[in-house]
This record gives C-alpha cells, structure tokens and sequence, in this order.
C-alpha cells in the first residue's frame, strides 16, 4: 500500500515546496497586469471585427 501512497504523497510535497518558491504578484500588480490583458483583448477582438467586417464586404462585392 505504500508503493502507491508515497509516490503522492511525495509529489504534493514536492508541490508545496515550489509553491513557496514562487514569487507571487501584489494586489497592484496583479489588478494592473488585468487590466493590461482585458484591454489588449478587447482591442485586438476590435481589429479582428474590423478585418473580419472589411474582408465581408469585399467578398461580397468580388461575388456580385
């Protein structure tokens, strides 16, 4: 039993030792870094409408 218990075991130690390591944000970096990746994806959802909207209304002119 304790073939497969201490391989686990051992791993979510090992897990709670990196955890540790880790230098985790600040509050105000981690609401500035946020805020940084909404506003990139609203823009780049923007520009993908944009290109999507444009290459619409050229094919259907092609087409016509």
């Amino acid at each position: 039993m304790n073939r497969l218990i201490d391989p686990i075991v051992q791993y979510l130690r090992d897990t709670r030792a990196e955890l540790q390591k880790v230098t985790w944000p600040t509050r105000e970096e981690a609401i500035n870094l946020t805020w940084i990746v909404l506003l990139t994806t609203f823009f780049m959802a923007a520009v993908l409408g944009l290109a999507d909207y444009l290459f619409a209304r050229l094919f259907s002119l092609v087409i016509r």
